[in-house]
């Protein structure tokens, strides 16, 4: 992978800089964390700038949408937008970062043409439904059926955390469509309008404060055949394609928010004193090599997906499993070194601390990941 950048590069990087500096102070104020009819409106409003600038789905495919921007003007502006303090893609993540994606990869001109625009556009949110109370980590065991009716499955289940299920136009979900096969490969993948008749849905409030995640309960929901992306009973494999949406690239703004705020840490340390100590120094240090790993890791995801089709590979379980550890390390490091500023449970620090518990278990454990790499990376054979 070629990490320099050509002059069309670098004047890409310049005019996304200039058009950052000049639509970012005439944003609206953020909205309260728990007003989501505007954290919608807001989140949304940021994508359809996004759109009429020409930056939204920049690198997803030209048929899909997209730019098809190459992986280098796609990482610049990941980079370009966290420095710069731009929104993220909030309430839209599932729908930009993986439903999307997966739509774009595996699904028909038809639904393509349906569903892409208007994620692209900031008109419609998707949520994800795939967890249930008795199926995270093992997800294949998930027990929500669908039942063929002509034109339409009947859909009756529960699902649990269902991200923004809240405020979501159309749910990614998993269902079972053929009982009396084996547990991945009587599974489909369906695209569930929100709106439709029976549907429940119950925000959970998470440690920290937030009710980005819900329950959900579905009662004869009826779900046209045409809405299943891939074939019946293959949803697993489509799975998987999501699933490496979610844990390849899905995070990358992230990293780079990340070490961001890392040297936030380090400027505090030297303004407090903290800096003085040797050990806090040197894990300091230990984290910025690690940051910089993780982004040297992304690059090669990014450029390792575009290169296979615009869908990640089992990198993506190698980088899922080392940025969740380095994120609570770097949250537990904040803690070090602003001491009791830190614990302030409505302050700036604490909620990303405390939702930096989730990661070793949002998008498949820690404990998941390290299956992955050892059988399908490292050859070991299956645990028993």
């Amino acid at each position: 992978m070629d990490l320099t950048y050509t002059p069309r590069e670098q004047e890409f990087r310049a005019r996304l800089r200039a058009w950052l500096a000049e639509v970012l102070p005439g944003l609206p104020p953020r909205p309260s964390p728990d007003d989501w009819p505007g954290r919608r409106a807001y989140d949304l409003g940021w994508q359809r700038r996004l759109y009429d600038a020409g930056y939204a789905g920049l690198h997803w495919p030209v048929d899909a949408g997209g730019h098809g921007a190459t992986p280098t003007q796609h990482l610049i502006f990941l980079e370009e937008t966290e420095r710069a303090g731009a929104p993220y893609v909030g309430a839209n993540f599932v729908g930009l970062l993986h439903a999307g994606p997966t739509i774009a990869a595996e699904g028909t001109a038809e639904q393509r043409a349906r569903w892409l625009p208007p994620v692209l556009r900031g008109d419609e949110v998707w949520c994800q439904g795939f967890s249930e109370p008795g199926a995270g980590s093992d997800l294949a065991s998930l027990r929500t059926l669908a039942i063929r009716d002509g034109d339409d499955y009947v859909v009756t289940g529960s699902k649990v955390w269902t991200s923004h299920a809240e405020v979501a136009d159309w749910c990614e979900l998993l269902v079972r469509t053929d009982p009396a096969a084996s547990r991945h490969r009587g599974i489909s993948w369906v695209a569930m309008p929100m709106d439709a008749p029976g549907i429940t849905v119950r925000p959970l409030r998470t440690l920290a404060g937030s009710t980005e995640f819900a329950e959900m309960f579905l009662d004869e929901v009826r779900v046209p055949v045409g809405h299943r992306v891939g074939a019946e009973n293959d949803g697993w494999r489509v799975t998987m394609v999501t699933l490496s949406f979610e844990r390849g690239t899905a995070f990358v703004g992230e990293v780079v928010a990340c070490r961001r705020t890392l040297g936030e840490l380090a400027r505090a340390a030297k303004a407090n004193g903290r800096w003085d100590d040797p050990v806090l120094r040197r894990r300091l240090g230990r984290l910025y090599a690690e940051f910089g790993a993780l982004w040297r890791l992304t690059q090669w995801n990014v450029s390792g997906a575009q290169r296979s089709g615009g869908v990640p590979g089992i990198g993506g379980s190698v980088f899922k499993l080392a940025y969740s550890h380095a994120r609570q390390e770097l949250y537990d490091t904040a803690a070090e070194v602003l001491g009791p500023d830190a614990l302030v449970l409505d302050g700036p620090w604490m909620p990303d601390r405390l939702s930096s518990l989730s990661y070793t278990i949002a998008a498949g454990t820690s404990q998941i990941q390290r299956n992955i790499v050892a059988e399908r990376i490292l050859g070991l054979p299956k645990g028993r």
